[in-house]
């Protein structure tokens, strides 16, 4: 009985694509309820709040980098949800994985904008990303391996959603590593790569 149950377990690819529409949604809201304002009762003038907001640096900066983050990594996913026949158990219980590394980006977003000066701030929040991408390849190489994915989907679309999962990893690696020399280069040219892959289709360029 346990094996036919597992057999039948998590076979709708759409119920887990609303699953993931509805984590990604809070996990994106709570980046923006996680910035901190500055209190009433300490802002007396326009140039005041001004140096407030400007002191808020870090917390701009973090929450822009983590929605493009949430954003890159929904996109992907959702990619090779629509190109899956049919769901089974093990796959679903990989997203699942997947998107238990979504709900830590809000935590890892705020440790980094609270000590955005630390290597080790930025190395969580590094790990964060990598954690993200291991289990999307880990998703995609499972249903290959298991002939989950639809028959019509060419070898080449196949081989471009690995290769992008790796190619991406590799920049935000070393864009982690950057943080050796300052943090905010590290963060800069992870960001830079996080718009590169969100703006490169309005540009025209095909990106494997």
């Amino acid at each position: 009985m346990a094996t036919l149950y597992n057999r039948i377990q998590g076979r709708s690819v759409e119920r887990l694509s609303a699953l993931s529409d509805g984590i990604f949604a809070v996990a994106m809201t709570l980046l923006v309820l996680d910035i901190r304002l500055p209190s009433a009762t300490v802002i007396h003038s326009e140039g005041a709040l001004l140096n407030a907001l400007a002191a808020m640096a870090p917390q701009w900066i973090t929450y822009l980098m983590s929605f493009l983050t949430l954003g890159i990594f929904w996109a992907g996913q959702q990619t090779q949800l629509n190109h899956l026949g049919e769901g089974s158990r093990d796959l679903t219980w990989i997203h699942l994985g997947f998107l238990f590394a979504v709900t830590l980006v809000p935590l890892s977003t705020r440790l980094l904008g609270e000590f955005i000066h630390f290597r080790l701030a930025l190395m969580v929040y590094w790990a964060n990303l990598l954690l993200l991408g291991a289990m999307l390849y880990w998703s995609w190489k499972h249903a290959e391996a298991h002939k989950l994915i639809k028959e019509e989907t060419p070898p080449e679309i196949r081989a471009a959603i690995c290769r992008r999962i790796f190619l991406a990893q590799s920049l935000y690696a070393i864009g982690a590593a950057l943080c050796l020399v300052n943090t905010y280069v590290s963060i800069a040219v992870i960001v830079a790569i996080q718009l590169n892959y969100a703006l490169a289709p309005r540009l025209g360029r095909e990106r494997a």
